[in-house]
């Protein structure tokens, strides 16, 4: 069962596309979203549409993370082939997954979005469609007064 709504967010370090070990902060607001496996349809939908919301999310001060349980070498052909910008977090063992109660079945994380901020889960998105998921994501932070676009 996936942390709730108020849980505390847990500690995590994995390393990234580019093999550097990556420990988020999540007291600023902070998308974490887990996702089956690289170059696949819908996960590569979701990717692209966070890459495309990028520098929103960016301008309303929220970091994104992908997590999948694929490794560094798979990430780093993905995030070439698809331009990401943002860091792909491989996490082969399912150990972030597992500290924030996201199934793993079959060696694929279950399409799973946490917002976080505060050091606190303040959204969790479960089966996602991941096409317009990066969007509304952004626009819910936004109705509920966790992140502001600059004027």
């Amino acid at each position: 069962m996936p942390l709730e709504t108020g849980d505390d967010a847990p500690d995590v370090t994995a390393p990234n596309q580019d093999g550097e070990a990556v420990a988020p902060a999540f007291d600023d607001p902070t998308v974490l979203y887990f996702y089956p496996r690289d170059d696949t349809p819908g996960c590569t939908t979701e990717a692209t549409q966070f890459q495309r919301e990028r520098e929103t999310y960016q301008e309303a001060g929220v970091d994104v993370y992908g997590v999948s349980t694929d490794d560094v070498e798979s990430h780093q052909s993905f995030a070439v082939a698809e331009g990401l910008e943002f860091d792909l977090l491989a996490d082969p063992d399912g150990e972030v997954a597992d500290a924030f109660g996201v199934e793993v079945e079959s060696g694929a994380a279950a399409r799973t979005t946490f917002l976080l901020a505060e050091g606190e889960v303040q959204a969790v998105y479960e089966n996602v469609d991941p096409d317009g998921h990066a969007r509304d994501v952004l626009l819910e932070a936004m109705d509920e007064g966790l992140v502001t676009l600059p004027e």
